[in-house]
């Protein structure tokens, strides 16, 4: 017989607001980081096994390009910080409503941003392994870090409005200055990996090596306009937020998917003038991978939150809660040794194109193993 406990509550007492969290958002960011965790190597690993042309093609888009350009990889890290911007709305209006102030909440972004900056640089260069003159401080935590923060200190303290004026403000900006600042030896409107202005000033500024002596795609001054793609995040959010009856669920889906398309567009257009780049990304760059992730979370969104078809949602949910985890852990524990361990010698009697996909079925089932123990105890890092 099981005793439950009641506590009463006196009638005075503050209510408190519960922040509201999207299975959709989960969902999808599950679905983002399963493909730089082992999602991208199964489909490779399935193209080299079969030779289909139609893989082929698939496998085509799971590549950065060298430079100017757009694959579907390259989707992966601006949906990241899109979805950091969806959920910032969430998490911070049920805090001011719960009596939390504006300081506080800032305090917090700026802890969480440089938390995530030496995370990064953790990842980049392990613990006392580095000299100081070699470490890479730049990282794909970094960026998340600052660009998330700065969003947020926007979201914080200026009226919606301004958050509009303040996209537009780095967008256009950006714009200008790559196009417009002499590099020298190089002149203006250079936008190569050679001779474009934001290499350059990180060459100045930035302490240490870049990723590859002469650049960093997670450079400083790029990491600018990756704060316009968390704002579109945040616009997101604030939509999605809106009760039922300012906007109908099935309304919000078909106003994201016309918010996507009208991205994608604007992104195309200016892609004649300021081309789409990840390398240093540009302002075309955010809008483009601005208007994929409204059209990917108009679909999430659609399909669990608003049609309620959930029940295939638990593998990528596992993952999404602890994304930054996840992210981190696989520097750190070989999970291809224990795959190899456990079904290496069962795979062994198959033929090669099977032990080739097996081998990246088991690492992948192995790292989900990992995370849905900390999902069932409840072991969610909190940055």
């Amino acid at each position: 017989m099981t005793t439950v406990q009641t506590t009463k509550i006196p009638a005075n007492a503050p209510t408190r607001v519960a922040p509201q969290r999207l299975q959709s958002l989960d969902t999808l960011r599950g679905f983002d980081m399963f493909w730089i965790t082992g999602g991208g190597q199964l489909v490779h690993a399935l193209t080299a096994a079969t030779g289909w042309v139609w893989l082929q093609s698939i496998d085509n888009q799971l590549h950065h390009p060298e430079w100017h350009g757009f694959r579907a990889y390259d989707l992966i890290f601006p949906l990241f910080i899109f979805m950091a911007g969806v959920s910032t709305p969430f998490s911070m209006d049920s805090r001011l409503a719960n009596g939390y102030s504006r300081s506080r909440l800032a305090r917090k972004a700026v802890q969480r941003g440089l938390i995530l900056v030496a995370l990064g640089i953790l990842y980049n260069n392990g613990l006392f392994k580095t000299e100081w003159a070699d470490m890479r401080y730049p990282s794909v935590l970094g960026r998340i870090g600052l660009a998330g923060m700065f969003a947020q200190l926007l979201y914080i303290y200026s009226p919606t409005r301004a958050l509009y004026v303040w996209f537009g403000g780095i967008l256009l900006g950006y714009w200008a200055f790559m196009t417009l600042f002499p590099v020298p030896d190089c002149g203006a409107g250079l936008l190569t990996i050679e001779c474009n202005p934001a290499s350059y000033l990180d060459q100045l500024l930035v302490p240490g090596r870049l990723h590859n002596k002469i650049h960093d795609p997670e450079g400083l001054i790029s990491t600018l306009p990756a704060i316009a793609t968390g704002l579109l995040g945040i616009f997101a959010g604030k939509f999605l937020r809106l009760s039922p009856q300012q906007v109908a669920p099935a309304r919000k889906v078909w106003l994201l998917l016309a918010a996507g398309v009208v991205c994608v567009g604007l992104a195309l257009v200016w892609n004649l003038f300021f081309p789409i780049n990840k390398n240093i990304w540009t302002s075309s760059f955010v809008l483009l991978t601005g208007g994929l992730s409204f059209l990917l979370l108009a679909l999430f969104y659609g399909v669990i939150d608003v049609l309620q078809f959930r029940s295939w949602t638990f593998f990528f949910v596992v993952i999404g809660m602890n994304s930054i985890v996840i992210y981190m852990v696989k520097k750190f524990i070989d999970f291809s040794f224990t795959a190899d361990a456990l079904f290496g010698g069962l795979l062994s009697f198959f033929s090669e194109p099977v032990q080739i996909v097996g081998a990246v079925v088991a690492y992948i089932f192995i790292q989900w193993v990992f995370m849905w123990i900390l999902h069932r105890n409840k072991l969610f890092l909190k940055v």
